[in-house]
């Protein structure tokens, strides 16, 4: 065993020491200089009184063996430092990528400690409920032909895609704290509703009965309900008198059902001062709907049988943002019923239009898609050239009309903003015999669409 000093032991950070024959040994040294000193402490140091004690060398050799092992230390402590450095940093770069991220333990907030504390973990046996959400119960996709038994304490119930066809009366009579039912894609019937179901949660805010088999809405409802869904059902008529109370709902969803012009006449549905979004899509409309709220954004009457929209109809709806009316049959619109300050998006693809109108300075998109225009004016959509405060058109759809040529640089002078025109592919222009001077059939005699003559490519 190589014999080290004190003094010298503990500036290198020796941990202890053993007496050895009386001389100081190495025993156990502490990190960084442990795997550097081992190369030298080679075997452990004991006491054996039997073995013949060893011979004292003089004091000048254990000296200079002392200063050849501080010699050692010195030289190679920086090498040492250099290949503990280099395997820190490859563990660091070349961790295995496919490895699992370590599992970290969730500290619940103050919010769900209270939720904890406060609501006792029961749940329905049909059902699932989650320690993070622990106010929801989520009973959808079970093939459940019943409403579940729901503790009081939810207010999230999810019930959708089951086979359920009747809502109990005394389905909610313990969950009366209830925010948001969603029993869409059943199989629930009017007839299997009782009256007043729905009524009784003072406190719900959502509900989902879109993909049913209902042919009435359920009534009474909440006043404090904001979204109602109701698409893809039979419903035939709406409840005039419970809908004058629904001032909070802000989205109504009536799309895909078998709503006739006189279900959505009088002004019950002006009385909902909250609305923003109203869906009608896919119903049996000839005409717009009657008297709609200010308030409303988004208004959507695509896929019905709609053939004209009255001159001052959107006079009462100055906040409308987007308008869509697709798969109608509109021939013909007054020039300025689209005049509105803050319309973003119109959408009368899938018609059969065929005159311009004028497009108001805010509107963005424009869709006129699959109509029967043989010419645009673009004169008549853009009166007024304003170079400070222009028109805000970045994109038009035009594909499936009629239309024969190219259009002029005009069109980029009235939209300056215009990014995207697509014209696409076009429907062939019927054949209109007419009878003009030898060799100019078919050529225009004067400037079309009333634009300027130098401007107009051919």
């Amino acid at each position: 065993m190589i014999k080290l000093e004190k003094d010298m032991i503990h500036s290198y950070g020796v941990n202890r020491l053993s007496d050895c024959n009386g001389m100081s040994c190495v025993h156990v040294t502490d990190y960084p200089l442990k795997l550097k000193v081992l190369e030298f402490v080679q075997t452990p140091c004991y006491r054996n009184t039997s073995a013949p004690k060893p011979k004292r060398q003089p004091k000048k050799f254990v000296r200079d063996k002392t200063i050849t092992i501080r010699m050692t230390f010195i030289t190679g402590l920086p090498i040492l430092i250099l290949v503990f450095s280099v395997n820190i940093h490859c563990q660091e770069n070349y961790d295995d990528p496919f490895a699992p991220p370590p599992r970290q333990r969730h500290i619940r907030t103050p919010i769900e400690t209270d939720l904890y504390r406060f609501f006792p973990r029961v749940c329905a046996q049909e059902c699932r409920c989650t320690p993070s959400f622990p106010l929801a119960m989520y009973c959808d996709n079970r093939k459940l032909k019943y409403v579940p038994n729901i503790p009081a304490h939810v207010r999230y119930l999810y019930l959708q895609i089951n086979e359920i066809e009747s809502v109990p009366e005394n389905a909610f009579v313990n969950a009366t704290l209830l925010q948001e039912i969603n029993l869409s894609h059943n199989k629930l019937k009017s007839s299997k509703i009782p009256k007043g179901v729905f009524g009784k949660l003072q406190n719900l805010i959502g509900l989902n009965l879109e993909h049913n088999k209902l042919e009435e809405v359920p009534v009474p409802l909440p006043k404090s309900l904001q979204r109602l869904t109701l698409g893809f059902n039979k419903i035939t008529k709406l409840p005039a008198d419970n809908f004058r109370t629904l001032i909070n709902v802000t989205m109504l969803d009536l799309s895909n059902n078998k709503l006739p012009d006189g279900a959505v006449k009088g002004n019950y549905l002006g009385k909902m001062k909250g609305l923003l979004q109203l869906n009608l899509h896919s119903n049996k409309l000839k005409s717009m709907p009657g008297d709609l709220p200010s308030s409303l954004l988004q208004l959507s009457v695509e896929n019905n049988s709609i053939s004209s929209i009255p001159e001052n109809y959107f006079r009462k709806t100055p906040n409308l943002i987007s308008l869509r009316m697709t798969y109608n049959k509109l021939k013909q619109v007054p020039y300025s019923v689209f005049n509105l300050s803050n319309l973003l998006e119109l959408n009368l693809g899938h018609n059969q239009l065929s005159e311009t109108f004028y497009v108001s300075k805010q509107l963005e998109h424009l869709y006129l898609n699959n109509n029967n225009f043989t010419t645009l004016n673009i004169t008549l959509m853009c009166p007024a050239i304003d170079i400070i405060n222009p028109n805000h058109l970045t994109y038009i759809r035009l594909e499936k009309n009629m239309l024969r040529r190219p259009f002029s640089m005009y069109i980029y002078v009235c939209f300056p903003r215009l990014r995207n025109l697509d014209f696409g592919e076009q429907n062939p222009a019927p054949i209109v015999e007419t009878q003009g001077a030898p060799g100019l059939f078919g050529i225009p005699m004067s400037p079309p669409d009333g634009e300027p003559e130098s401007l107009i490519n051919y």
